[in-house]
Protein backbone atom coordinates (compact mmCIF):
# COMPACT_ATOMS: atom_id res chain seq x y z
CA UNK A 1 0.00 0.00 0.00
CA UNK A 2 1.71 3.22 -0.82
CA UNK A 3 1.74 5.65 1.85
CA UNK A 4 0.22 9.34 1.32
CA UNK A 5 1.95 12.43 1.89
CA UNK A 6 1.47 13.58 5.71
CA UNK A 7 -1.39 15.67 6.31
CA UNK A 8 0.41 18.32 8.09
CA UNK A 9 1.44 20.53 5.47
CA UNK A 10 5.45 21.80 6.28
CA UNK A 11 5.35 24.15 8.97
CA UNK A 12 7.73 26.97 7.45
CA UNK A 13 9.65 29.69 9.24
CA UNK A 14 9.83 32.72 8.57
CA UNK A 15 12.93 35.10 9.69
CA UNK A 16 11.69 38.90 9.20
CA UNK A 17 15.36 40.02 7.72
CA UNK A 18 16.18 43.41 8.92
CA UNK A 19 13.02 45.59 10.04
CA UNK A 20 14.59 48.75 7.98
CA UNK A 21 14.57 46.99 4.75
CA UNK A 22 11.77 45.48 2.45
CA UNK A 23 11.80 41.91 4.27
CA UNK A 24 8.56 42.48 6.14
CA UNK A 25 6.82 44.21 3.14
CA UNK A 26 7.64 41.11 0.82
CA UNK A 27 6.43 38.47 3.34
CA UNK A 28 3.49 40.68 4.04
CA UNK A 29 2.69 40.98 0.17
CA UNK A 30 3.33 37.15 -0.02
CA UNK A 31 0.94 35.89 2.48
CA UNK A 32 -1.78 38.11 1.23
CA UNK A 33 -2.03 35.48 -1.27
CA UNK A 34 -4.68 32.65 0.76
CA UNK A 35 -3.44 30.06 -1.79
CA UNK A 36 0.10 29.69 0.01
CA UNK A 37 -1.85 28.33 3.25
CA UNK A 38 -2.62 25.00 1.24
CA UNK A 39 1.20 24.54 0.49
CA UNK A 40 2.38 25.25 3.59
CA UNK A 41 1.86 26.34 7.32
CA UNK A 42 3.61 30.52 7.36
CA UNK A 43 5.30 31.03 10.89
CA UNK A 44 6.32 34.32 11.20
CA UNK A 45 8.99 35.33 13.70
CA UNK A 46 8.46 38.82 14.93
CA UNK A 47 5.82 40.79 16.45
CA UNK A 48 2.67 40.48 14.00
CA UNK A 49 1.42 43.74 15.20
CA UNK A 50 4.74 45.53 15.32
CA UNK A 51 5.38 44.12 11.74
CA UNK A 52 2.09 44.84 9.48
CA UNK A 53 -0.47 46.92 11.49
CA UNK A 54 0.37 49.59 9.26
CA UNK A 55 0.77 48.03 5.86
CA UNK A 56 -1.39 49.77 3.32
CA UNK A 57 -4.12 47.56 1.88
CA UNK A 58 -6.77 48.16 -0.98
CA UNK A 59 -10.01 49.43 0.55
CA UNK A 60 -11.59 46.05 0.05
CA UNK A 61 -8.83 43.77 1.15
CA UNK A 62 -8.86 41.93 4.70
CA UNK A 63 -6.28 42.65 6.99
CA UNK A 64 -4.01 39.54 7.59
CA UNK A 65 -5.09 37.92 10.79
CA UNK A 66 -2.17 35.97 13.07
CA UNK A 67 -2.21 33.81 15.68
CA UNK A 68 0.50 35.19 17.67
CA UNK A 69 2.24 32.62 19.81
CA UNK A 70 4.87 32.55 22.74
CA UNK A 71 5.95 28.47 21.44
CA UNK A 72 6.02 27.21 18.16
CA UNK A 73 4.90 24.02 19.52
CA UNK A 74 1.50 25.12 18.92
CA UNK A 75 1.59 26.01 15.49
CA UNK A 76 -1.88 25.59 13.87
CA UNK A 77 -2.25 24.08 10.20
CA UNK A 78 -4.33 26.23 8.18
CA UNK A 79 -3.43 29.54 9.81
CA UNK A 80 -1.37 32.55 9.79
CA UNK A 81 1.10 31.86 12.28
CA UNK A 82 3.61 34.74 14.07
CA UNK A 83 5.95 33.13 17.11
CA UNK A 84 7.04 36.13 19.20
CA UNK A 85 10.81 36.98 19.24
CA UNK A 86 10.29 40.14 21.45
CA UNK A 87 8.43 42.34 23.13
CA UNK A 88 9.79 45.68 22.65
CA UNK A 89 7.68 48.35 20.72
CA UNK A 90 9.52 49.20 17.54
CA UNK A 91 9.33 53.33 16.05
CA UNK A 92 10.62 51.61 12.75
CA UNK A 93 11.71 54.70 10.18
CA UNK A 94 12.02 52.65 6.71
CA UNK A 95 15.46 53.12 4.70
CA UNK A 96 16.93 53.76 7.84
CA UNK A 97 18.71 50.51 9.63
CA UNK A 98 19.72 51.02 13.30
CA UNK A 99 21.13 48.85 15.82
CA UNK A 100 17.31 48.00 17.24
CA UNK A 101 16.29 47.00 13.37
CA UNK A 102 20.12 44.69 13.52
CA UNK A 103 19.17 43.04 16.84
CA UNK A 104 15.36 42.02 15.99
CA UNK A 105 16.87 40.63 12.97
CA UNK A 106 19.37 38.50 14.85
CA UNK A 107 16.40 37.64 17.41
CA UNK A 108 14.59 36.39 14.80
CA UNK A 109 16.88 34.38 12.82
CA UNK A 110 18.11 32.45 16.04
CA UNK A 111 14.59 32.00 17.28
CA UNK A 112 13.56 30.50 14.38
CA UNK A 113 16.99 28.40 13.76
CA UNK A 114 16.31 26.94 17.52
CA UNK A 115 13.05 25.75 16.26
CA UNK A 116 14.31 24.06 12.94
CA UNK A 117 16.82 22.17 14.75
CA UNK A 118 14.33 20.95 17.61
CA UNK A 119 12.38 20.21 14.86
CA UNK A 120 9.01 22.34 15.30
CA UNK A 121 9.91 23.26 12.10
CA UNK A 122 10.24 21.70 8.41
CA UNK A 123 12.01 24.21 6.58
CA UNK A 124 13.11 27.61 7.20
CA UNK A 125 12.39 31.12 4.43
CA UNK A 126 15.03 33.93 5.32
CA UNK A 127 13.91 37.30 4.77
CA UNK A 128 17.06 39.66 3.65
CA UNK A 129 19.35 41.73 6.36
CA UNK A 130 22.21 43.74 6.26
CA UNK A 131 25.60 42.00 6.83
CA UNK A 132 26.99 45.05 8.29
CA UNK A 133 24.07 45.87 10.99
CA UNK A 134 23.61 42.17 11.83
CA UNK A 135 26.87 42.11 13.57
CA UNK A 136 27.33 41.54 16.96
CA UNK A 137 29.63 40.39 19.98
CA UNK A 138 27.28 36.59 19.56
CA UNK A 139 26.75 36.95 15.80
CA UNK A 140 30.30 37.29 13.52
CA UNK A 141 29.19 35.60 10.70
CA UNK A 142 29.06 37.63 6.92
CA UNK A 143 25.27 36.09 5.85
CA UNK A 144 23.12 34.08 6.69
CA UNK A 145 24.84 31.06 4.85
CA UNK A 146 27.79 30.85 6.89
CA UNK A 147 25.59 31.20 10.03
CA UNK A 148 22.82 28.39 9.45
CA UNK A 149 26.33 25.95 7.99
CA UNK A 150 27.49 26.95 11.53
CA UNK A 151 24.69 26.39 13.66
CA UNK A 152 23.60 22.74 11.95
CA UNK A 153 27.18 21.63 12.17
CA UNK A 154 27.27 21.16 8.54
CA UNK A 155 31.02 20.82 7.51
CA UNK A 156 30.31 22.33 4.28
CA UNK A 157 27.33 24.08 2.89
CA UNK A 158 27.04 25.70 -1.05
CA UNK A 159 25.49 28.60 -2.18
CA UNK A 160 23.26 27.28 -5.01
CA UNK A 161 20.68 29.76 -6.58
CA UNK A 162 18.38 28.22 -8.60
CA UNK A 163 15.42 29.68 -10.94
CA UNK A 164 11.98 28.06 -12.06
CA UNK A 165 13.34 27.98 -15.44
CA UNK A 166 15.93 25.70 -14.81
CA UNK A 167 18.52 27.85 -14.30
CA UNK A 168 21.00 26.64 -11.37
CA UNK A 169 24.25 28.69 -10.66
CA UNK A 170 26.61 27.62 -7.39
CA UNK A 171 29.61 29.50 -6.38
CA UNK A 172 32.60 27.51 -4.58
CA UNK A 173 33.50 30.74 -2.54
CA UNK A 174 31.38 33.20 -1.02
CA UNK A 175 31.55 36.23 1.20
CA UNK A 176 34.93 36.84 0.54
CA UNK A 177 37.38 39.53 -0.70
CA UNK A 178 37.76 38.40 -3.91
CA UNK A 179 41.96 39.28 -3.54
CA UNK A 180 41.19 36.11 -0.72
CA UNK A 181 39.62 33.86 -3.75
CA UNK A 182 42.84 32.26 -5.22
CA UNK A 183 44.35 30.71 -1.44
CA UNK A 184 40.80 29.72 -1.10
CA UNK A 185 40.39 27.66 -3.59
CA UNK A 186 42.25 24.36 -3.13
CA UNK A 187 41.67 21.06 -4.52
CA UNK A 188 40.17 19.74 -1.42
CA UNK A 189 38.16 23.15 -1.30
CA UNK A 190 36.86 22.12 -4.96
CA UNK A 191 35.71 18.60 -4.79
CA UNK A 192 33.87 19.40 -1.80
CA UNK A 193 31.63 21.91 -3.19
CA UNK A 194 31.49 19.39 -6.95
CA UNK A 195 30.24 16.60 -4.06
CA UNK A 196 27.75 18.83 -2.36
CA UNK A 197 26.26 20.27 -5.98
CA UNK A 198 25.67 16.57 -7.37
CA UNK A 199 24.32 15.30 -4.07
CA UNK A 200 21.82 18.74 -3.61
CA UNK A 201 21.30 17.87 -7.44
CA UNK A 202 19.87 14.52 -7.09
CA UNK A 203 18.11 14.52 -3.30
CA UNK A 204 16.65 18.23 -3.76
CA UNK A 205 15.78 18.52 -7.53
CA UNK A 206 15.66 14.58 -8.29
CA UNK A 207 18.10 14.52 -11.14
CA UNK A 208 19.38 11.09 -11.32
CA UNK A 209 22.57 12.12 -13.86
CA UNK A 210 23.79 15.42 -13.41
CA UNK A 211 25.45 17.19 -15.64
CA UNK A 212 27.67 20.02 -13.97
CA UNK A 213 29.66 23.25 -15.75
CA UNK A 214 32.80 23.96 -13.94
CA UNK A 215 33.97 27.88 -14.87
CA UNK A 216 37.56 29.09 -14.73
CA UNK A 217 39.47 31.06 -12.55
CA UNK A 218 40.73 33.37 -14.79
CA UNK A 219 39.83 35.28 -18.48
CA UNK A 220 39.69 32.30 -21.15
CA UNK A 221 40.01 30.61 -18.22
CA UNK A 222 43.74 30.75 -17.85
CA UNK A 223 44.72 30.43 -21.74
CA UNK A 224 46.69 27.53 -21.16
CA UNK A 225 48.59 29.01 -18.26
CA UNK A 226 49.11 32.32 -19.64
CA UNK A 227 46.52 33.97 -18.00
CA UNK A 228 47.04 32.33 -14.75
CA UNK A 229 47.84 28.60 -13.40
CA UNK A 230 44.62 28.16 -11.14
CA UNK A 231 42.93 25.86 -14.20
CA UNK A 232 45.99 23.40 -14.93
CA UNK A 233 47.00 23.29 -11.19
CA UNK A 234 43.72 23.09 -9.38
CA UNK A 235 40.47 22.92 -11.65
CA UNK A 236 41.57 20.90 -14.47
CA UNK A 237 42.69 17.60 -12.72
CA UNK A 238 39.34 17.88 -10.19
CA UNK A 239 37.01 17.90 -13.03
CA UNK A 240 39.09 14.71 -14.40
CA UNK A 241 39.06 12.82 -11.52
CA UNK A 242 35.09 13.32 -11.42
CA UNK A 243 34.93 12.53 -15.36
CA UNK A 244 36.93 9.26 -14.41
CA UNK A 245 34.92 8.34 -11.63
CA UNK A 246 31.59 8.31 -13.68
CA UNK A 247 30.23 11.94 -13.30
CA UNK A 248 29.27 14.50 -15.90
CA UNK A 249 31.50 17.17 -14.79
CA UNK A 250 32.96 18.99 -17.26
CA UNK A 251 35.16 22.63 -17.89
CA UNK A 252 36.81 24.77 -16.95
CA UNK A 253 34.86 26.79 -19.25
CA UNK A 254 35.51 30.35 -19.89
CA UNK A 255 32.90 32.31 -17.44
CA UNK A 256 32.21 35.29 -20.83
CA UNK A 257 31.93 32.97 -23.63
CA UNK A 258 30.00 30.41 -21.21
CA UNK A 259 27.30 32.82 -20.58
CA UNK A 260 27.34 34.53 -23.71
CA UNK A 261 26.81 31.66 -26.31
CA UNK A 262 23.84 30.11 -23.48
CA UNK A 263 26.33 27.22 -23.16
CA UNK A 264 24.71 26.94 -19.45
CA UNK A 265 21.19 25.78 -21.23
CA UNK A 266 23.36 22.36 -21.92
CA UNK A 267 23.75 21.59 -18.06
CA UNK A 268 21.75 20.79 -15.21
CA UNK A 269 23.76 23.23 -12.82
CA UNK A 270 26.81 25.87 -13.28
CA UNK A 271 29.54 26.07 -10.45
CA UNK A 272 31.27 29.23 -10.47
CA UNK A 273 34.86 29.41 -8.57
CA UNK A 274 33.37 33.23 -6.80
CA UNK A 275 30.55 35.08 -5.78
CA UNK A 276 29.91 37.18 -8.49
CA UNK A 277 31.19 35.25 -11.53
CA UNK A 278 27.80 33.32 -10.40
CA UNK A 279 25.60 35.95 -9.03
CA UNK A 280 26.04 38.72 -11.71
CA UNK A 281 25.10 36.38 -14.40
CA UNK A 282 22.29 35.57 -12.31
CA UNK A 283 20.81 38.05 -11.32
CA UNK A 284 20.70 39.49 -14.85
CA UNK A 285 18.79 36.47 -16.10
CA UNK A 286 16.45 35.99 -12.96
CA UNK A 287 16.32 38.96 -10.92
CA UNK A 288 12.94 39.45 -8.69
CA UNK A 289 12.02 35.63 -9.43
CA UNK A 290 15.37 33.65 -8.12
CA UNK A 291 16.10 32.08 -5.29
CA UNK A 292 19.28 31.26 -2.67
CA UNK A 293 19.12 27.78 -1.30
CA UNK A 294 21.58 26.72 0.72
CA UNK A 295 22.57 23.23 -0.09
CA UNK A 296 24.59 20.80 2.15
CA UNK A 297 22.79 21.10 5.05
CA UNK A 298 20.77 18.55 6.91
CA UNK A 299 17.66 21.11 6.81
CA UNK A 300 15.95 23.22 4.07
CA UNK A 301 16.64 26.72 4.04
CA UNK A 302 15.69 29.55 0.84
CA UNK A 303 16.08 32.98 0.57
CA UNK A 304 15.16 35.13 -1.84
CA UNK A 305 17.48 36.80 -4.13
CA UNK A 306 17.87 40.15 -3.33
CA UNK A 307 19.30 42.20 -0.65
CA UNK A 308 17.34 44.69 2.36
CA UNK A 309 16.72 47.26 -0.41
CA UNK A 310 16.89 50.11 1.78
CA UNK A 311 15.78 52.54 -0.64
CA UNK A 312 12.45 50.86 -1.59
CA UNK A 313 11.18 50.24 2.41
CA UNK A 314 8.20 52.07 3.38
CA UNK A 315 6.84 52.71 -0.43
CA UNK A 316 5.12 50.02 -0.59
CA UNK A 317 6.95 49.25 -4.47
CA UNK A 318 8.65 46.20 -3.62
CA UNK A 319 8.54 43.23 -5.56
CA UNK A 320 7.35 39.79 -3.59
CA UNK A 321 8.01 37.10 -6.42
CA UNK A 322 11.26 36.37 -5.44
CA UNK A 323 10.17 35.77 -1.39
CA UNK A 324 7.67 33.86 -3.23
CA UNK A 325 9.52 31.86 -5.20
CA UNK A 326 11.43 31.07 -2.17
CA UNK A 327 8.18 29.60 -0.04
CA UNK A 328 7.56 27.65 -3.25
CA UNK A 329 11.20 25.86 -3.48
CA UNK A 330 11.38 25.27 0.04
CA UNK A 331 7.74 23.30 0.10
CA UNK A 332 9.59 21.29 -3.31
CA UNK A 333 12.80 20.88 -1.83
CA UNK A 334 11.36 19.71 1.94
CA UNK A 335 9.03 17.16 -0.32
CA UNK A 336 11.25 15.65 -1.98
CA UNK A 337 12.99 14.78 0.62
CA UNK A 338 10.61 13.39 2.29
CA UNK A 339 9.74 11.53 -0.04
CA UNK A 340 13.05 10.07 -0.56
CA UNK A 341 13.38 9.33 3.22
CA UNK A 342 10.32 7.13 2.41
CA UNK A 343 11.09 3.00 2.30
CA UNK A 344 10.29 1.90 -1.69
CA UNK A 345 7.74 -0.04 -0.27
CA UNK A 346 5.49 2.66 0.74
CA UNK A 347 6.55 5.00 -2.33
Amino acid sequence: MTEKMPQNLPRLGFSVGDLAGIGPEVIYKTLLDERLLKICTPVIYGTATALFDDFPVTPDAEPLMFRQLRDAADIAPGRLNAVTCWDEDFVLAPGQPSAATGQAARESLLAASRDLKAGKLDALVTAPISKDNTQADDFRFPGHTEFLTSYFGAPESLMFLVDESGLRIATVTGHMPLKDVPARLTAELLRTKITLLLKSLKQDFGILKPRIAVLGLNPHAGENGLLGKEEGDIVSPVIQQFAHDGHLVMGPFPADGYFGTQQFRQFDATLALYHDQGLIPFKLMAFEQGVNFTAGLPVVRTSPDHGTAYGLAGQFKANESSFRAAVYLACEVWKQRWEDAQPRSAR
